[in-house]
């Protein structure tokens, strides 16, 4: 899946990073991640959008090979999140007749990040405007709050491309993506990055629909050529908060290990009466991101929690307010808690659940205390059978 040549004209300087642990300061990365870069060389040349600082000097070295010598005439921005936009002041610094191409909104934001005065180089553009670099023409597409206010994407007519910010974009060091399935790093990647602006997706995907596009370059992951009906549906199913599969995901926080094998029963319980998919998440030691995909990813979910300090136990809190700002929606759950004495689980996560759009929550709801005993059974069976009506 790996493809890092887009045309002869537009080339790929992006670099990638396989020393990061945690993407955001907060998401796993195992197969690192990539910060894409272009370079569009024409008459004019125009460089999409910068790198993280802590891969500079490549991306650096990558460009100047590409430029042969030339210079850059404009820079850019289409996203100024640190990540894409880290090494802005490097690149100005270095080509200092460069012009800044960005919105309002970006040269409002810009010195936040890079203290000075930048109205001498900079040109705002505005929804609609174009850029000629000669046979290639830029067209400016706003998609503010996709997922920052300044966002926007850029359409080149004559190769028909979409430079996407982060839209399209998953985890993972494109050197590390032969092989690999797009669809699973990009739905964690939507859902726990982007997953809270289903509207301004939606908005930005009636524009889209507008373009001839036959390539779509995003600002992580690889470059997108081939059955972009396919992408493109993923992210109109993801943004209008729909099931993308039949299934049940059992989230689960366990002390001690009971409330661990009341959801071991509680999958055994669901596949026996036909859910054709259970996924079990240890909100402990799992990866919350990846729990949090699987919530949206599937249209039921168990949520299952001991009670900790009169409180709801903290990976479980956690989840649930992930879930809560990713703005988790119309689905169908079952709450069980677990407490020895004084239980409250139950009613926190029902609390975080009526803030929520849409939720249907199932009648029963189940008191656990301790070890999973006969009646406990029971109870389940009779919480699975609501929860798959």
């Amino acid at each position: 899946m790996t493809d890092i040549h887009v045309s002869a004209a537009i080339r790929y300087v992006g670099v990638d990073d396989t020393a990061i642990d945690l993407f955001e300061s907060q998401y796993l990365v195992p197969d690192g991640v990539s910060y894409n870069s272009y370079v569009i060389l024409d008459k004019k040349v125009a460089v999409m959008d910068t790198v993280d600082r802590r891969a500079a000097a490549e991306w650096l070295e990558k460009l100047e090979a590409e430029l042969g010598g030339r210079k850059p005439d404009y820079l850019v921005i289409q996203h100024l999140e640190p990540d894409h936009a880290g090494s802005i002041g490097l690149l100005a610094e270095k080509y200092p007749e460069m012009v800044l191409v960005g919105n309002a909104k970006t040269f409002s934001m810009l010195p936040k990040f890079f203290p000075g005065d930048w109205s001498g180089r900079s040109l705002t553009v505005k929804e609609g405007d174009t850029l000629s670099l000669g046979a290639h023409t830029l067209t400016f597409v706003m998609a503010p709050m996709v997922h920052w206010p300044e966002v926007m994407v850029s359409y080149e007519s004559s190769e028909k491309v979409l430079f996407s910010a982060d839209g399209f974009g998953k985890f993972g060091a494109l050197s590390r993506e032969d092989g690999c399935d797009w669809l699973c790093e990009a739905r964690r990647y939507y859902f726990n990055i982007v997953g809270k602006y289903g509207a301004q997706v939606q908005a930005l995907l009636k524009k889209a629909a507008g373009l001839d596009i036959q390539t779509i370059c995003p600002l992580h992951g690889p470059i997108l050529k081939e059955n972009l009906g396919y992408y493109i549906g993923k992210y109109d199913l993801w943004s209008r908060y729909e099931p993308e599969d039949e299934g049940v995901l059992v989230a689960y926080a366990s002390i001690h290990g009971n409330t661990a094998a009341a959801a071991a029963k509680m999958k055994e319980i669901l596949e026996a009466k036909g859910c054709p998919k259970v996924a079990v998440a240890d909100l402990s030691r799992d990866d919350q991101a990846e729990a949090v995909e699987d919530a949206f990813r599937y249209g039921r979910m168990v949520v299952m929690s001991p009670t900790y300090d009169g409180g709801l136990f903290p990976p479980m809190d956690h989840f649930m307010a992930h879930l809560r700002d990713k703005t988790y929606r119309s689905r169908k759950v079952a709450i069980i808690e677990n407490g020895s004495w004084a239980p409250a689980a139950a009613k926190i996560m029902r609390g975080y659940l009526e803030s929520m759009k849409g939720i249907d929550i199932c009648p029963t709801v189940h008191t656990i205390q301790g070890a999973v005993k006969d009646a406990d059974t029971a109870a389940m069976e009779q919480i699975a059978g609501e929860l798959l009506a």
